[in-house]
């Protein structure tokens, strides 16, 4: 065993070091039918969900981390090969610079102050994510599953929802982590749906969805006019609801009837 580098949690990068290894199997067998596909795991930190990650001989794992101490940790270990360990920022770097057009599947134990956008990068990239599996603010994996009338439904429930299968899995409490963070974790999965809907552009739906819940306690009509968003061709009904009433098939159903060049 060579000698250990040791990590210290950072403020700055949101680190919570997972050190429950019942609770890192049970993500690391979350994952389903990876079928030998790269797995790129987001922050591996410790290398606490690394461990049971490798130990799945149907997935090829790569991780991606920030922390220069925490890549010389995993390189100390010799678990994985040295070229499968990328430095740099998951936000910043896209799969196809390491990955070229291949399918990626992410997991991870992500740090709460970039959950959201590691979301809203996925759906960037969903084309080549069919899967991801990770751990949670507890309240924004309640959110991405959240169906329409709940009152934390809100932008990343629409847009992920009509993409991926999203799915709230297990509740994590703050004492399996070093530090503790204040607040519980949730285990969120989401499968790209086979049938991608059609008809509009990830974009203009992005626009609408956002316009709607900028505002939402105004009713559609007042949302999408004061956002600049031709009206056009919308029944009087919908125009009456809140943004939190409407399925992400019903906001769908306005990408397609709001056109293109109406856009902002």
């Amino acid at each position: 065993m060579k000698h250990s580098h040791t990590v210290k949690a950072k403020k700055h990068l949101g680190q919570h070091f997972l050190a429950d290894q019942h609770t890192a199997h049970r993500i690391a067998d979350s994952l389903v039918d990876p079928n030998g596909m790269t797995v790129l795991e987001i922050g591996p930190g410790t290398g606490a969900l690394t461990r049971p990650l490798l130990e799945r001989s149907d997935l090829a794992l790569w991780a991606i981390e920030v922390d220069h101490e925490s890549i010389l940790h995993l390189q100390q270990q010799d678990w994985m090969p040295s070229d499968r360990i990328l430095e740099g920022d998951f936000l910043h770097m896209p799969l196809s610079d390491s990955f070229g057009d291949q399918q990626v599947i992410i997991c991870g134990n992500f740090p709460y102050n970039i959950s959201s956008q590691i979301l809203f990068k996925t759906l960037d990239s969903r084309q080549q994510v069919p899967q991801l599996v990770g751990m949670f603010q507890k309240e924004v994996a309640e959110r991405v599953c959240s169906k329409h009338g709940s009152k934390v439904y809100g932008i990343l429930s629409v847009l992920i929802q009509t993409y991926y299968d999203a799915e709230y899995l297990f509740t994590v409490p703050p004492e399996v982590f070093i530090p503790p963070p204040k607040v519980h974790s949730g285990v969120l999965r989401l499968v790209r749906k086979s049938e991608q809907p059609t008809g509009f552009q990830y974009s203009h739906l992005k626009t609408i969805v956002k316009a709607a819940f900028n505002q939402r306690r105004k009713t559609l009509r007042n949302a999408l006019r004061s956002a600049g968003i031709s009206l056009d061709g919308i029944d009087a009904t919908t125009l009456g609801l809140r943004a939190e009433q409407l399925s992400p098939e019903s906001f769908q159903e306005l990408a397609r009837i709001i056109r293109r060049e109406q856009e902002l």
